[in-house]
């Protein structure tokens, strides 16, 4: 995981997935009998409730529990949250993947002898044969879906759906899925010790599980061709739970909003963007310019634009991206699948031309678009910024630069 980036201690995070998984199996078991018992013979109706139960159960626990530990609760998600982070150092270590799948499967046991209880039905291994083919092609589509989404969402930045996304995703797997969309090998295991409407035979449960992991393998396989830097988000499913740390004894929290402006060399877009978005922002906003490969220096012919436009920029040093940064705003201008990814953040990307090596009236046409998207950038985001001209309006004199220090 990246620096600065904490999770909860493991101990927590394990009774987190434990709790999650055994009761979400408990809400599956426990409304399939419930449902059985109210509607006996009408399938169709059972399958409703059960689906209903099981959608708002889900989203409920993830939002309870996704805090602590992710709310995986599913050892496919656990396994591919691994496998996708381990190159790129984030996501879980294969120790506490492993430690993960444990406590969700014997979660998924005390779950469902939990809800035998408090029906008062008898646990017993199930008698629902669920073997043939066309189920196992169902699970490695749920699977493969279910994987495809959370992550998804992490890299899209959208984490904060995941609860709603990822029930709302399984409730309807219920229906267009002959299985009934297990898609969990945890939950798989755990409905084996119940003799009741969502039960699954012992000899069921090994084709069940080996298409879950083929599921999940063609779901990562998807979720890497759409988002080819997947693996920088694996801390941030199935929700976000690692926490920043303050940095230097400051606080990790500021009430302004922040924008990144993120190019290659950060030695003419990004840091006249910068420039610009300081001067009408003042100390409204926070801004700062990164790239990919970062240059020696502001490329001269964008120094001399500003400079014409009273704008100074002589403190302005290409940097590298910050890994454990935090923005309100990301913008990218041309620095490709090389451009940096952080959770919670907005993301635009602003087509210019490179104004490196180019005429004074060609850097000047691209540093006024780079200037009327700055100005449009930071209305959007502070409604109430009194915005003066934009320096292309205003004679050089009546400007005041920002104090670089």
């Amino acid at each position: 995981m990246g620096r600065g980036a904490l999770p909860a201690p493991l101990a927590r995070r394990l009774l987190a997935e434990f709790v999650g998984t055994g009761l979400l199996v408990t809400v599956v078991v426990g409304s399939g009998i419930a449902a059985a018992n109210l509607t006996p013979g009408d399938v169709g109706l059972q399958l409703f409730y059960n689906s209903t139960a099981t959608v708002f159960g889900l989203t409920v626990l993830i939002l309870m529990l996704g805090p602590v530990s992710g709310a995986h609760f599913n050892p496919v998600v656990s396994g591919a949250d691994w496998l996708l982070g381990r190159r790129a150092g984030t996501g879980l270590t294969g120790r506490d993947a492993s430690a993960y799948g444990a406590v969700q499967t014997v979660g998924a046991v005390v779950g469902a002898v939990l809800a035998n209880v408090m029906f008062d039905v008898p646990t017993a291994f199930a008698s629902k044969d669920r073997s043939d083919w066309h189920l196992w092609v169902s699970e490695v589509v749920a699977t493969a879906g279910l994987v495809a989404l959370v992550f998804a969402l992490a890299r899209s930045g959208r984490g904060a759906w995941a609860a709603p996304a990822v029930g709302a995703y399984l409730g309807a797997a219920y229906w267009f899925t002959s299985s009934t969309s297990f898609a969990n090998p945890a939950v798989t295991v755990g409905r084996m010790f119940s003799d009741t409407f969502a039960g699954i035979t012992p000899p069921s449960v090994p084709g069940f599980v080996i298409a879950q992991l083929a599921g999940a393998a063609a779901g990562l396989g998807l979720v890497r061709v759409l988002y080819p830097d997947v693996a920088l988000v694996a801390d941030q499913v199935v929700v976000p739970h690692h926490h920043q740390q303050p940095r230097d004894g400051g606080s990790m929290m500021t009430d302004k909003p922040s924008i990144l402006f993120a190019c290659k060399a950060n030695a003419g877009r990004s840091a006249s963007a910068k420039v610009l978005a300081e001067y009408y922002a003042r100390d409204r906003v926070e801004v700062f310019s990164a790239g990919s490969e970062p240059g020696d220096r502001v490329h001269p012919e964008v120094a001399d634009v500003l400079s014409s436009l009273g704008l100074d920029a002589s403190g302005e040093v290409p940097k590298a991206f910050d890994p454990d940064g935090a923005y309100t705003a990301v913008v990218t201008m041309g620095c490709g699948e090389a451009c940096p990814f952080y959770t919670g953040a907005s993301y635009d990307d602003w087509e210019l031309d490179d104004p490196q090596g180019q005429e004074p009236d060609a850097v000047r046409r691209i540093v006024r678009d780079i200037d009327h998207r700055v100005r449009a950038l930071l209305a959007d985001l502070v409604p109430d910024l009194q915005l003066p001209s934009s320096v292309f309006a205003q004679p050089a004199h009546a400007r005041t630069t920002v104090p670089r220090g």
